[in-house]
C-alpha cells in the first residue's frame, strides 16, 4: 500500500520533455486563454527565487478576466531530469505544470520565442491569441500580477 503512494507521487512529479513547436501547438488549443510561459532552471538562483510567483499566479488563476495557464519550461539538463528538477519541484510542492525542453540548438529556438530576446533566463513569455510578449526579468509576485493584468487590458479576447 505504501509502496503505491510512494509510485504514485514519483509519476505525480514526472516532468516531460517538449519542443518549443509542442509548447506553441498549445497555444492554438486555447483559443482565449492566456499562457504565462516562464524560462527558467533549478541552477538559476533569479529564477528560483521567482517561481513562488508563478506558483501563485496558478493557484489563482481563477480570479483574472480570462483563463490563465502557467507552464514553467525547464531549461535543466536531461541528465539532471531524476537527479535534480523532479525532486525539486516535489520538495516545493509546486501546482504549475512543468515541462523540460528538450531542444539542442539555443540559437535557433531563442530566436522562434523572439528575435530580441538575448537568451538570458528566467524570461517570461505572456501569449494569446494575438499578442506576444517576453520579459527578460525575474518578477515578483505583484510585478507579475501588474504585468499581467495590463497585458490582459492590451490584449482584446
Amino acid at each position: 500500500m505504501i509502496v503505491s503512494f510512494v509510485l504514485a507521487a514519483l509519476l505525480a512529479t514526472s516532468v516531460p520533455d517538449v519542443t518549443l513547436a509542442d509548447v506553441e501547438r498549445r497555444f492554438a488549443h486555447g483559443s482565449d486563454t492566456v499562457f504565462v510561459v516562464n524560462f527558467w532552471a533549478t541552477w538559476c538562483r533569479p529564477c528560483v527565487t521567482e517561481l513562488p510567483a508563478f506558483d501563485h499566479l496558478a493557484r489563482t488563476s481563477g480570479s483574472y478576466s480570462r483563463p490563465i495557464k502557467v507552464v514553467l519550461v525547464s531549461l535543466d539538463a536531461a541528465s539532471d531530469r531524476s537527479t535534480k528538477l523532479e525532486p525539486f519541484i516535489r520538495k516545493r510542492g509546486m501546482s504549475c505544470e512543468v515541462v523540460r525542453l528538450n531542444e539542442s540548438k539555443p540559437h535557433l529556438w531563442i530566436d522562434r520565442v523572439d528575435p530580441t530576446w538575448q537568451g538570458s533566463i528566467p524570461a517570461t513569455w505572456i501569449v494569446s491569441r494575438d499578442q506576444r510578449v517576453l520579459y527578460e526579468r525575474e518578477f515578483t509576485q505583484q510585478e507579475l500580477h501588474d504585468t499581467l493584468t495590463q497585458f490582459l487590458k492590451s490584449s482584446p479576447r
